[in-house]
Order: structure tokens, then C-alpha cells, then sequence
């Protein structure tokens, strides 16, 4: 499913130089760059390019500057010529994750799968709990801790494909079902305290 950074992407392939984004000073939802280090060891080893070869994070520097990407196997194993991604900025592949999940978990269709897993599970939860708990989840995502967004992103993203048109995000409806488990008992914690 693209995202909405598909234009970027295709605006990343039509140069010769692929584009990096500036570390320094870049913020996500009003944080500093520092709450996404955590998401980029959550999605370290789940990024596919097109040729189906996994994307490394690498990063270089440039007049006292850090600029972070990520790059194909096959690229700097066998060269440039054998991926048409070849790298991609690292702060917008990992916001897109993130914005992508948020908008994933909010579907009908995810509801219902993870109300299913839920109740091959043995958990007694209607449909609306799961709907609720998911409506629940999107707005504490911004007051989680960091270490706690990538937990959850591990949790729930299976595999992340990359292609010239975009990436698609594959989830785990286990992870959710996890997640929801948690959710649900947070306001017992609540009100205990």
C-alpha cells in the first residue's frame, strides 16, 4: 500500500544523486531526532528493496553533519546497477512507517482481523473493545516513551517492501492482538494507582 511519501520517492529515483535527509536538527511530531533512533533499530532488518534483497542502514558525514539512509545489499555487494532503489532517506522511510501503522491499525479491516486472532486465542473481547482499544492506541502514541514506539513497531510490522512507487507494509495481527492484551489492562493499572 503506498504512502504518502510515494511522490518523494519517485522524485528520489529521477535524480542521478539519491537525496538524503539532514539529521541534525530534524524533529518528527514535534520531537527531536533522537526519538527516531529507536524506530530505526525497530525496522533494522525489516526493509526489502525491489530485488528482494534486504536495505541496511548506513550513514555518512559532511562538514561536521550526519546524514542517515538507507541502502540495498545487493548495491554495495554488487553495484549499482542491480536495484533501482538503490537508497533512501532514513528519517522519511521511518516516519512513513510510522505514520503507515497508525493509519493500518485504524482500518476496518485490521479490526476485524485482530478481533479474529484475538478470538482464536481465547481472549473474550467483543469487536468494539478491539475497535476502541485501536482508537486508543493512535492517541497514546504520541505519549509514548521512544523505546516504547519501537517495542510496539517490532510488535506489529512483519516486513516493509520498498519500491520505486512507494512502500508497502506488511503487519503482524498477532502483534496486535499483543498490543490490544496490553491496552486493555493499562486502565486496570490506572485506576490500582
Amino acid at each position: 500500500m503506498p504512502v504518502a511519501g510515494t511522490r518523494l520517492l519517485r522524485e528520489w529515483q529521477s535524480e542521478q544523486h539519491i537525496a538524503t535527509v539532514l539529521v541534525d536538527g530534524f524533529e518528527y511530531q514535534g520531537r527531536p531526532y533522537k526519538s527516531l533512533s529507536a524506530i530505526a533499530r525497530a525496522i533494522r532488518g525489516l526493509i526489502f528493496a525491489p530485488n528482494g534483497y534486504a536495505m541496511t542502514p548506513a550513514h555518512t558525514r559532511k562538514k561536521g553533519r550526519l546524514y542517515r539512509y538507507y541502502v540495498t545489499t545487493s548495491v554495495q555487494k554488487l553495484g549499482p546497477e542491480t536495484c533501482s532503489v538503490r537508497r533512501l532517506p532514513a528519517g522519511e522511510i521511518e516516519a512513513a512507517v510510522i505514520d503507515q501503522v497508525r493509519i493500518l491499525l485504524r482500518s476496518p479491516e485490521m479490526i476485524v482481523k485482530t478481533w479474529a486472532v484475538a478470538r482464536e486465542h481465547g481472549d473474550e473481547i467483543s469487536e468494539t473493545e478491539v475497535r476502541d482499544a485501536l482508537v486508543q492506541f493512535d492517541s497514546l502514541w504520541g505519549e509514548l516513551f521512544p523505546a516504547e514506539q519501537a517495542r510496539i513497531i517490532q510488535l506489529l510490522v512483519e516486513r516493509i517492501d520498498v519500491d520505486v512507487d512507494g512502500i508497502s507494509i506488511h503487519l503482524r495481527t498477532e502483534g496486535i492482538a499483543s498490543v490490544i492484551a496490553e491496552l486493555r489492562e493499562r486502565p486496570n493499572l490506572d485506576r490500582a494507582a
